[in-house]
């Protein structure tokens, strides 16, 4: 799979912002991103409780049986301090590493955390949406950014997440009485489709399988 090298690695906090403000003119939200993908690929790292290893995996399903199609999972070192807002480039470097290991392209990316949902609007969703040209969902399993109401008990309910005036995502509903998952747009897509791919890549758990699979992928090897 192809991947654009846009820039090289910042090392510093300065560098890293002032890359986020240059990469998110790049981000389309004007959707609406595909109906029906045929191919999804969810993107998680785990990380080492000794030391600074990770490990970026990359699993792709069909959409429509979820049967696995390939996975990859890459074995590296965190490179960048921890720095609310700036987490993704501890682990760009080595996801996208794993990406570019995939022989199929697929349809769809979704990211385990956020994409407009974030302080500075460019969450990892969007800057792997960027990097890879794809259609890009994030999903984060807590709230991060803005605020909302709970959304309604049934599968498929949600709440508009608002910060500064502005819908940033969703709080979605993926199974009954089940704590919400954060919905927000990457890149390609609109939040409703968004929002509507998340649940039918989540037939059976909280987490869109891609996901689930992806994190069960990056833990095994650390």
């Amino acid at each position: 799979m192809r991947v654009r090298r846009l820039h090289d690695w910042p090392a510093t906090v300065p560098e890293a912002r002032a890359l986020q403000e240059e990469l998110r003119g790049l981000v389309d939200l004007s959707g609406p991103g595909p109906e029906e993908p045929e191919l999804v690929a969810g993107v998680d790292v785990g990380y080492s409780p000794e030391d600074d290893r990770l490990v970026a995996a990359v699993v792709v399903l069909r959409a429509g049986t979820l049967e696995g199609v390939e996975e990859v999972a890459v074995s590296g070192r965190v490179r960048f301090p921890y720095v609310p807002g700036l987490f993704a480039f501890r682990e760009l470097p080595t996801l996208v590493e794993a990406l570019e290991r995939l022989t199929v392209t697929p349809d769809l990316l979704v990211c385990d955390g956020y994409g407009l949902a974030h302080p500075y609007r460019f969450g990892l969703a969007c800057h792997l949406g960027v990097l890879t040209d794809l259609p890009t969902i994030g999903v984060g399993k807590t709230a991060f950014v803005g605020a909302c109401e709970p959304p309604g008990p049934e599968r498929g309910a949600w709440s508009a997440i608002t910060d500064g005036g502005e819908t940033i995502g969703r709080a979605l509903r993926t199974r009954r009485d089940t704590k919400p998952v954060y919905v927000s747009q990457g890149h390609r897509i609109s939040l409703s489709n968004a929002c509507r791919q998340v649940l039918e890549l989540a037939p059976r758990y909280r987490i869109p399988e891609p996901i689930r699979q992806a994190d069960r992928l990056s833990r095994r090897d650390i």
